[in-house]
């Protein structure tokens, strides 16, 4: 750039989020853990406080805490690995909330219901969709747009193909019974485009015990 060359890297953060060669999200969503940690250990005092409601704590926590986690989620490529890590956390988190101690048996379900929270999965796929519908109501020149709307030229090689995050989307559209260019027309249309969104995360809804 401008005469000089450009150092090769197998990634560098951008941002505020870690971007691999390959378009994982492993190294992102460790740092993203990292610093979510940070940020819910720096309000521990207010973890333990018992003059302070639970409710109170979960409107501190889903900002504070939760949002350094998930933040730049729409565009993770997300693996049941991933997700399983992810939710470790926030379990371990909302279980502390509650002054659980390790030895009290509750199910995941029973957690989030308490806790008032979706299952991760459903979660960033909430995000992730929402964000779309936001990119497509863009104008067609925008480069987000552009991003998520080409259809690049020529054949696929030979093999099984690298999963992305495209790959993943396109799926999710299949699934919903909708083509790349029916799901662009309704996108205009927000309430259908939220209602859309709602019923895709009720019915991949995860059951756990």
């Amino acid at each position: 750039m401008n005469g000089e060359p450009l150092e090769e890297t197998d990634s560098f953060t951008y941002l505020g989020s870690t971007i691999n060669k390959h378009g994982g999200t492993a190294e992102d969503v460790k740092a993203r853990i990292q610093k979510a940690r940070v940020a819910f250990i720096m309000l521990r005092k207010i973890w333990r406080a018992k003059q302070i409601k639970t409710n109170s704590k979960l409107r501190i926590f889903n900002p504070n805490v939760k949002a350094v986690l998930l933040y730049g989620s729409e565009t993770w490529r997300s693996t049941q690995k991933t997700l399983k890590r992810i939710q470790t956390f926030i379990n371990k988190c909302l279980r502390r909330i509650l002054h659980l101690k390790w030895t009290d048996k509750i199910s995941n379900t029973t957690l989030w219901k308490m806790t008032k929270q979706l299952p991760i999965e459903n979660e960033i796929k909430k995000r992730k969709w929402r964000w779309i519908g936001h990119t497509l109501r863009k104008p067609p020149n925008t480069i987000t747009r552009q991003a998520i709307t080409w259809n690049p030229p020529g054949k696929r090689r030979r093999g099984r193909p690298r999963n992305t995050w495209q790959r993943d989307t396109d799926k999710e559209t299949k699934e919903m019974g909708y083509t790349r260019r029916e799901m662009e027309k309704t996108a205009t249309d927000r309430k259908r485009w939220r209602s859309l969104v709602d019923g895709l995360c009720s019915q991949r809804a995860i059951r756990h015990k």
